[in-house]
């Protein structure tokens, strides 16, 4: 079983490190959401967006090839990088993987929870 940390974007208020226990064939995204983890997802994780966008620290060789969907849909994330990847895309292998949240990504996590922005005054 892989475990999965989440590193948060250096942003005001934003939480410590969270690392998990995965189970292979999940997504970063749906690991996420069962763990309280602040990636956005603003069409649901459907690929028809990119506020999932995640910078893959390590482990980034055990999430399988980025398909050309994939590719076209990260075109309109912001700061994109060798690194990067969709959350909703990237299924879990046997090695641990550690991914910072970007900071578009977090701030869409906060458009979705307008009372946990109130909590950080973000």
């Amino acid at each position: 079983m892989p475990k999965l940390t989440f590193l948060n974007p250096r942003t005001k208020g934003v939480r410590d490190p969270i690392t998990v226990d995965a189970k292979a064939g999940m997504t970063i995204l749906e690991v996420a959401e069962e763990c309280g983890a602040r990636v956005g997802h603003a069409c649901g994780g459907n690929l028809a967006c990119s506020t999932c966008h995640v910078y893959v620290e390590t482990g980034y060789d055990s999430l399988g090839e980025i398909q050309d969907k994939e590719n076209d849909i990260m075109d309109k994330a912001f700061d994109v990088r060798a690194e990067s990847r969709l959350g909703c895309q990237c299924k879990l292998g046997s090695e641990d993987v550690v991914v910072e949240i970007t900071e578009e990504s977090h701030k869409a996590w906060l458009d979705e929870n307008p009372d946990e922005r109130k909590k950080t005054g973000s």
